[in-house]
C-alpha cells in the first residue's frame, strides 16, 4: 500500500473503540505516528499491537475526559512531547449519553451532550494548533447523519450537538485556510460494531434502518477510516469546510 501518511503524527480522540479506532489503523497502516485518547473504551492489546505492526513504533495511548480543559492541554502536550508536531487531529469524541425527549431533558443533561460531541472538538482544535503544522495540517471532525435528519426519538440534544459540529467546522475552516489548515467532517449514518449502535439502537430499529439503507447494508467503522484517510492526505489539500455524508445512500443533501 502507499505509504500517504510517511513521516506525519495523528490524533485521534476517543480512538479505543469503532469508528476511532478504525481510523487510528488506517492512518497507522498509510504510515503515521498515531496517539489516542480514550474515557470509557481503553484500546484493546491487540488494537495496540496492530497500531504497532501498523506504523512501526508503539501507539500512545492516553486516558482523559475530553470535556475538561486541563486534561486536554495535557494531554496535547504529551502527544506534541512524544511523537513531536501534529499533522492531523481526528475530533471524533461524541456520543448519546443518553436518550431523552424534551419533557425528560434537564438542563444538565443537555450541557452533558453538547459538552461531550461540540466542547471536545473545541478544546482539542485550540489546544492542538500550537502544534498543527501549517500549509498540511488537517483537522477532521465526526460528526453524524442526525446533525442533518434530527436522528430518532430521543436523540434532540446529540442531534443539535452534530450539527453544531457542522457550523465548527464550516467556521474553522475559513479561519484556518490562510495557514494551509484544512478542517472538514465526516457524518456517518447506520454504522454497526460500535458502542452507539450496541447501547441505544434496539434489534427492530437496527433491522429497520437497514431495510431502508439504498447500499443494503450497515456501514461498519472501515467505510468511515477510509474518507478520513483521504481527507488526511494530500489528495485532498484543497479541500476544506466539506461534510462528507457516509451513509449508504440514506440522506443526499
Amino acid at each position: 500500500m502507499t505509504q500517504l501518511l510517511t513521516g506525519r503524527t495523528a490524533l485521534i480522540t476517543g480512538g479505543g473503540v469503532g469508528i476511532g479506532a478504525a481510523i487510528a489503523l488506517e492512518l497507522a497502516r498509510a504510515g503515521a505516528r498515531v496517539a489516542v485518547t480514550y474515557r470509557s473504551h481503553p484500546p484493546t492489546p491487540e488494537l495496540l499491537e496492530a497500531l504497532a505492526a501498523a506504523s512501526g513504533r508503539p501507539a500512545l495511548a492516553l486516558g482523559l475526559d475530553a470535556t475538561v480543559d486541563s486534561e486536554v492541554k495535557g494531554a496535547v502536550r504529551e502527544v506534541h512531547t512524544q511523537l513531536g508536531d501534529l499533522d492531523i487531529l481526528v475530533n471524533n469524541v461524541g456520543g448519546l449519553v443518553k436518550r431523552a425527549r424534551l419533557d425528560q431533558l434537564d438542563l444538565a443533561l443537555w450541557q452533558r451532550i453538547l459538552a461531550v460531541n461540540v466542547d471536545s472538538a473545541f478544546l482539542f482544535s485550540h489546544h492542538a494548533l500550537a502544534h498543527l503544522r501549517a500549509d498540511h495540517g488537517r483537522i477532521i471532525n465526526v460528526a453524524s447523519l442526525a446533525g442533518h435528519t434530527g436522528g430518532h426519538p430521543g436523540a434532540l440534544a446529540y442531534a443539535t450537538a452534530k450539527a453544531a459540529v457542522f457550523g465548527f467546522t464550516r467556521a474553522l475552516a475559513k479561519e484556518l485556510a490562510p495557514q494551509g489548515i484544512t478542517v472538514n467532517a465526516l457524518a456517518p449514518g447506520f454504522i454497526e460494531a460500535t458502542p452507539f449502535h450496541d447501547t441505544f439502537t434496539t434489534a427492530d430499529s437496527k433491522a429497520e434502518t437497514i431495510a431502508g439503507i439504498p447500499a443494503g447494508r450497515a456501514g461498519v467503522p472501515g467505510d468511515v477510516a477510509g474518507a478520513a484517510l483521504w481527507l488526511a492526505s494530500d489528495h485532498a489539500s484543497y479541500v476544506t469546510g466539506t461534510v462528507i455524508d457516509i451513509n449508504g445512500g440514506q440522506y443526499f443533501r
